[in-house]
């Protein structure tokens, strides 16, 4: 039996920030439905004519078996002057699905629902048969009819939210969900799919409420930990968001992602043992990881003083291209070097970067200190000066200048550097400075 995949809840943090998350079909599968529904009941559908019924009674046992073969029986119906019924009609196309002759299944639905508007089966069929090729927005009104005759399985709420969904209609669908949940509480396709809704419309509440509930029920299911994760994050509770992390991991359920992000949280935390500890775990169980992550992962030991492990990270690091990524492992390098105190290197591996980004900030702010760490404060000067004039780095080369000014006792510069500094960010470190650097501008006038 087929099997299309659940609904999937793996963000990414800037998704998860952002609020906005897409969801994969659910596990229900089409060709059930259509299966279980060979059987009619009389009462409430059209009834076939007795050539009719004796010829179905010898191929609904094979319509799942050898559809194929069924098809051939039935079309062979439908050659007389008579038109077939209606209930046939419908019965040749499940047999026209199963042997995924989707176009004559369509066209047999129509006919059965055309001639009998009450076939609610038929609706239904034709609903499914329009979701399993992607065609939401022509099984909404399919799934509509038959809840409208009195369709209350949880299945059919189900794909008409799913559905509405994909259609962008998050409020019928989140009323269709509700529905199924109530056929079937127990279902985490629909479960899923009204979490998918409440994240995108930022009821975050509602959310984490759902995926506890789904992290209760299956609690090895790591798709369930980065979802609450990444709600959490999105209402800025990083702290939450981490332990929550650090419980998927100790218990073994957090897959590459959920380490990653965890990861990320640890060095934006400035937890470098952490954070280099689950980089490795990482590297360990997924050796084909990105060079960004690598990167990343070099930068993290780079600050935490590991500068042995940070070369050994970097020596994986194949790409040599003159993209962002290369100018990053230019970079990272250049951090290493000056970590190592070999400015000269450092230098040469930043000449390198310049000269593909003239104009990159970063690099031109690690040139000047490499400059000043071998007192050429002319050269830092100009280095600085340059980061000064691009946009992103004035705050960071505002400081540095207002620095060397002040050795070279130019007070009233070193102000006007201090005060661009903070037009850009107040922090009171720098507004103490500024404060002294005054009162030193005072006593020298």
């Amino acid at each position: 039996m087929m099997k299309t995949p659940r609904i999937v809840l793996l963000f990414s943090l800037a998704n998860a920030l952002g609020g906005s998350a897409l969801a994969s079909q659910p596990k229900v599968d089409p060709h059930r439905i259509v299966n279980e529904s060979n059987s009619f009941l009389k009462e409430r559908e059209p009834e076939m004519t007795e050539e009719e019924y004796a010829l179905y009674q010898k191929v609904v046992t094979m319509l799942a078996s050898n559809p194929e073969f069924a098809v051939k029986l039935l079309e062979a119906m439908t050659s007389d002057k008579e038109p077939p019924s209606p209930a046939f009609q419908f019965i040749l196309g499940n047999a026209y699905y199963a042997a995924n002759l989707n176009d004559k299944a369509e066209a047999s639905y129509r006919i059965a629902v055309t001639r009998y508007p009450t076939f609610l089966r038929a609706w239904v069929n034709l609903g499914v048969m329009y979701y399993a090729t992607g065609r939401y927005s022509d099984a909404v009104p399919c799934f509509s009819k038959a809840v409208e005759l009195g369709d209350r399985d949880s299945s059919t709420f189900g794909l008409l939210g799913y559905s509405l969904q994909k259609e962008g209609d998050l409020v019928s669908a989140e009323m269709a969900y509700m529905q199924a949940l109530s056929g079937d509480p127990s279902d985490p396709d629909w479960k899923e799919g009204l979490l998918t809704i409440c994240i995108e419309g930022k009821q975050f509440a509602r959310a984490e409420s759902l995926v506890k509930n789904l992290i209760k029920e299956k609690p090895t299911d790591s798709q369930y930990w980065m979802a609450y994760a990444t709600i959490l994050l999105a209402e800025n509770r990083k702290l939450d968001a981490t332990v929550v992390l650090e419980t998927a991991s100790g218990t073994g359920v957090a897959n590459t992602e959920a380490l990653s992000l965890l990861g990320d949280l640890y060095a934006e935390q400035r937890m470098i043992p952490e954070a280099a500890g689950i980089y490795q775990k990482i590297l360990a169980s997924a050796p084909d990881i990105g060079e960004r992550k690598l990167l990343h992962y070099a930068q993290v030991l780079i600050a935490g003083d590991r500068l042995q492990d940070a070369e050994a990270v970097l020596d994986r690091v194949k790409s040599a291209s003159d993209d962002e990524t290369g100018i990053e492992i230019r970079q990272t390098r250049a951090d290493l070097l000056a970590a190592e105190k070999k400015w000269p290197e450092e230098r040469q591996e930043l000449d390198g970067l310049l000269r593909v980004s003239p104009l990159n900030g970063r690099a031109l702010i690690s040139l000047g200190r490499a400059y000043a760490a071998e007192d050429d404060v002319p050269r830092a000067t100009l280095a600085f000066e340059a980061a000064y004039a691009v946009p992103g780095s004035v705050y960071v080369a505002s400081l540095e200048l207002a620095n060397i000014e002040l050795k070279n006792k130019h007070y009233a510069k070193s102000v006007e550097y201090l005060q661009k500094a903070l037009s850009i960010e107040r922090t009171d470190a720098v507004q103490d400075f500024l404060v002294r650097v005054k009162s030193m501008v005072v006593r020298d006038g």
